[in-house]
């Protein structure tokens, strides 16, 4: 759970729901047990529930890209898809010409298995 991105709207679903029942449930979906434990422990005053109710409303105001900043490392899953893909495409590239240079009698088998492993090893 805490490696996968966090989704906006559920944040914001359980901040809303801890003006209702248990505050501080958004805080451990976020990853962020210390402050969860801090609202429960104050779940007696109105203290918390005023605070998640404020953040379940800032969730729902960030777009996508802030709120991947804030919760998710900056790693959106469209980007963190797209940069991907571009890699692979320029390891893509960098291995036919690569191979080019050795069917050319250019580098050795060796030197090509050499960096065939250094280019596969940036997209993993």
């Amino acid at each position: 759970m805490f490696n996968q991105r966090k989704s906006r709207s559920i944040a914001a679903i359980l901040a809303f729901s801890g003006t209702l029942t248990i505050s501080g449930l958004h805080k451990f979906y976020l990853g962020q047990p210390l402050w969860g434990i801090l609202y429960v422990l104050l779940s007696w005053t109105p203290i918390p529930k005023v605070a998640s109710a404020i953040e379940g409303v800032w969730y729902l105001a960030q777009d996508e890209e802030a709120f991947d900043r804030n919760f998710n490392l900056g790693k959106s899953a469209v980007k963190s898809f797209k940069q991907t893909g571009q890699q692979v495409s320029s390891v893509a590239e960098a291995l036919r010409e690569l191979d080019s240079l050795r069917q050319d009698g250019l580098i050795s088998e060796y030197e090509f298995e050499q960096k065939r492993r250094q280019l596969l090893d940036e997209i993993s």
